[in-house]
């Protein structure tokens, strides 16, 4: 169970998670993409990067781990949807940077990928930026559309 020097766990688990398991919510996060996000920030983007708000009085409340209570989640369940997103596995997380676009983001990834620990996917043409530990076969980056 590795913990974030840069994230507190509030910044990584939805509400939800938190409540129940607090600090030790961090066993529902894979250690690769705590590893991945401290490298991202460090040595690719160099800035803070935002994903959950919500213990903070922000709206961002599932861009981290979600539980099957998010409704991102309870609504695909109640809809009948198969819904295998990573982010309820622990290794996805969807990222804010002040200052950059969530392609300004993708292109400094996708330029410096040789510094990334394992392969991510990229969620293409979305404002923010989405990665996960997915290995789709693709090489160090793959991009998809939701």
């Amino acid at each position: 169970m590795k913990k974030s020097k840069y994230f507190a766990i509030k910044e990584l688990v939805c509400r939800h998670i938190y409540e129940r398991y607090g600090e030790k919510a961090y066993m529902f996060i894979d250690d690769r993409l705590i590893e991945t996000l401290e490298i991202i920030r460090e040595k690719i983007l160099g800035r803070p990067m935002i994903i959950n708000t919500w213990a903070a009085g922000g709206n961002a409340t599932q861009r981290g781990v979600r539980c099957n209570l998010c409704s991102l989640v309870r609504n695909k369940s109640l809809s009948g949807q198969l819904y295998l997103s990573a982010h309820c596995m622990g290794k996805a997380a969807d990222i804010s940077v002040e200052g950059l676009t969530g392609e300004d983001m993708r292109r400094k990834i996708i330029a410096r990928q040789d510094l990334l620990p394992y392969p991510i996917r990229m969620e293409a043409d979305v404002a923010w930026l989405h990665i996960d530990l997915y290995d789709t076969g693709g090489g160090k980056i793959s991009l998809f559309n939701g």
